[in-house]
């Protein structure tokens, strides 16, 4: 797999690990009764024009045919490769191929889907070819209907183990129904990174580590991961972390010495003290808006006439936040203020 396509795929599912149980929601069962196939011509990577009328049209056209509404503006992502043997190579492009036409359930029926797949391998691909593309495919779709069933075995929760669960199960699943190098293929990129975000998960439930302890395991984590993974995730995980051990020291109402003792293990002193800094400038600013927001209260409880009102307010505004973008900034405070909501503070 090339930097390229990891950086893709790692971006895309990052978030959380929820991302992976999106595929347990939406699927519904496929029909297990195959449609027959006729097999005819050759490869879409290496398509020849079987007569003079054919032109640089003919692969629109194969996808319009093919594609949902929902896809007409889209070519087909069905960039299947055979090696020198013939032999199918199933990788990441295998089950973009698999997932493009399964997106279109919803528009579609499984088995006008199954029907599609099978009518465009085989106007895309030879006889050969045709018949791994579609054994595999076969075995995709048995994969997939029994891993809808997986989500209605236990309630959801936010938790480590139950995250683990579901992927040790999904792990099972592709055993049943794939070879080792299949899997490695199919699914190694998201498993890598699933298996890591649930490595995070555990480290920050661990209630017998301290912040500090767990930074240093988060990026004992981190470093085990590929080179170039690192580079892609490094800004990105380095953040989630903070925030997460962050938010648990406050909530348990940490001392000032453990968070700083938590950046210094994850982010090294440097950025700690950039931190440090940042946070005494939310906090000026937090006590500069309060002590607005009190003092203008206060006007519009008095006795004043409307416009001596908003000549006092005016008046503290701008003794107290003298620049442009600061008053701006205010703006949305006493807005949020004036509507009752929570003050939109950074923590």
């Amino acid at each position: 797999m090339n930097k390229i396509g990891r950086k893709t795929i790692l971006l895309c599912s990052l978030l959380i690990i929820s991302a992976f149980m999106l595929s347990l929601l939406y699927w519904l069962a496929p029909n297990n009764q195959q449609q027959p196939l006729n097999s005819t011509d050759q490869s879409i990577s290496n398509i020849e024009p079987s007569n003079n009328s054919k032109n640089s049209n003919s692969v629109n056209k194969l996808d319009a045919h093919f594609n949902s509404a929902s896809q007409m503006d889209t070519e087909i992502d069905c960039k299947l490769e055979f090696n020198a043997s013939q032999h199918l190579i199933v990788n990441e492009q295998t089950r973009n191929c698999f997932e493009y036409f399964i997106s279109q359930h919803g528009e579609r029926s499984i088995d006008e889907i199954r029907q599609n797949f099978q009518l465009y391998i085989a106007k895309a691909f030879q006889t050969s070819q045709q018949q791994q593309i579609l054994a595999l495919w076969s075995r995709y779709l048995d994969y997939r209907q029994a891993l809808s069933k997986l989500q209605g075995q236990q309630p959801a929760q936010e938790s480590y183990q139950y995250f683990q669960a579901i992927f040790d199960s999904m792990h099972d699943l592709k055993q049943r129904f794939f070879s080792n190098p299949e899997i490695e293929g199919l699914f190694g990129t998201e498993d890598v990174y699933q298996q890591y975000t649930l490595d995070r998960m555990r480290i920050l439930e661990n209630n017998a580590l301290d912040a500090a302890a767990k930074a240093k395991q988060l990026q004992q984590r981190f470093e085990q991961l590929p080179q170039d993974w690192q580079d892609n995730l490094k800004d990105l995980s380095k953040l989630d972390d903070l925030h997460a051990l962050t938010a648990q020291i406050k909530a348990r109402h940490g001392s000032a010495q453990e968070l700083r003792d938590m950046r210094v293990s994850l982010v090294g002193e440097a950025a700690t003290q950039r931190l440090e800094q940042l946070d005494q400038q939310r906090s000026d600013w937090k006590q500069r808006v309060q002590s607005y927001l009190d003092e203008r209260k206060t006007i519009v409880d008095s006795n004043m006439s409307t416009s001596a009102k908003d000549q006092a307010i005016q008046k503290i505004k701008s003794q107290q936040f003298q620049s442009t973008q600061e008053q701006q900034r205010l703006q949305t405070f006493e807005t949020v203020y004036d509507q009752g909501g929570n003050l939109p503070f950074s923590n």
